[in-house]
């Protein structure tokens, strides 16, 4: 009897196994995202509200600035309302004819260096500025705590005050710094009126505002480096300049990458600074990508939206297209981002 209900036992367990192993071969095994909400569905019920309001917020103007890049908008000929009168839209649908005349024109490719140059200058200079402080506030020196306040202040100010305070220091007649330059029995210098001038006044205000974040960033890297390192590495006989290549620099890879990253799409798009420093002046000479973006939507008449929008797209492709090439550049290293 024992004997013949182990075999049914067996038998059945045979058969479910039988039975689950063909709907598993002819049901659809459920995809990542699927396992992903079963798993995490609680998760996902938190954060939906956030995604909602950001698609909203971020996703239609994306969307309805692609579909302008494709048609010829402009200010004469959106839907309006003069009075009491509704004229609708007529502009029309013309391909991706805005995009070829962008990018074979002169006017963009030469904004496009400048707001290269603006970039990488203020990048390079920032990261350099931040580093070398980071350093010695890393190390223990009197009022180190004071010194550490009055650097992060630039950035506790907001961002069109420092400008605007700039703009005052940089004045050609009556500002600070032509002042001490005349004390001296130096000329004037023309910060805000000469092409050159203006290009470094506004490269020297965005690195003004841009060290505070970049020192606190790659202060808390260093904090975070075991010291042990470093005295094996003295024992070793390494000196100052050998620690700081092989312990200082890798221990600082990941929280470098991020800043850099960061800091690029941050300068690349840095309205504030031109905009209320020199308005992209004199003439074009401090124009970047993003304001001239916006002169065509505000300031030229007629109001070319197509335009603006194309502008406007091109800059999202060419800062994906860094992110996604930095980003393979950092997996090639080792570093997982």
């Amino acid at each position: 009897m024992a004997v013949h209900t182990s075999g049914q036992s067996v038998a059945k367990a045979a058969g479910d196994d039988l039975t689950r192993g063909r709907s598993r071969d002819n049901g659809t095994p459920p995809g990542r995202l699927r396992r992903a909400l079963g798993t995490h569905w609680y998760a996902w019920t938190m954060v939906a509200p956030v995604v909602i309001v950001i698609g909203v917020i971020i996703g239609y103007p994306l969307v309805r600035g692609v579909y302008l890049s494709l048609t010829d908008a402009n200010e004469r000929n959106v839907a309006r309302s003069i009075g009491v009168n509704h004229l609708p839209a007529t502009y029309e649908f013309v391909g991706l004819d805005n995009y070829v005349d962008a990018l074979t024109g002169n006017q963009f490719l030469g904004t496009l260096g400048w707001t290269l140059v603006w970039t990488v200058s203020c990048v390079s200079v920032t990261f350099g500025l931040g580093l070398a402080l980071a350093n010695v506030l890393n190390r223990r020196i009197a009022g180190r705590s004071v010194y550490r306040m009055l650097l992060i202040l630039p950035w506790a100010v907001p961002g069109f005050v420092s400008v605007f305070a700039w703009r005052f220091l940089y004045n050609e007649d009556n500002g600070l710094l032509n002042k001490i330059l005349a004390g001296g029995g130096i000329d004037a210098v023309p910060w805000l009126n000469d092409p050159s001038w203006a290009k470094l006044s506004v490269i020297a205000v965005n690195v003004w505002l841009g060290v505070p974040f970049m020192m606190v960033a790659l202060l808390g890297g260093l904090q975070s480096i075991p010291g042990e390192l470093y005295e094996a590495a003295e024992m070793d006989g390494a000196n100052a300049w050998q620690r700081f290549r092989h312990i200082t620099m890798p221990g600082l890879r990941s929280v470098s990458s991020t800043v850099i990253l960061l800091s690029t799409i941050w300068t690349f798009n840095m309205f504030p600074v031109i905009f209320l420093l020199t308005r992209g002046g004199p003439g074009e000479a401090t124009q970047i990508l993003v304001t001239q973006a916006y002169k065509f939507s505000f300031e030229i008449s007629p109001r070319d939206f197509a335009q603006s929008s194309t502008w406007g797209v091109l800059i999202l492709v060419l800062l994906m297209i860094f992110a996604a090439v930095y980003r393979r550049v950092l997996r090639k290293q080792g570093e997982a981002w």
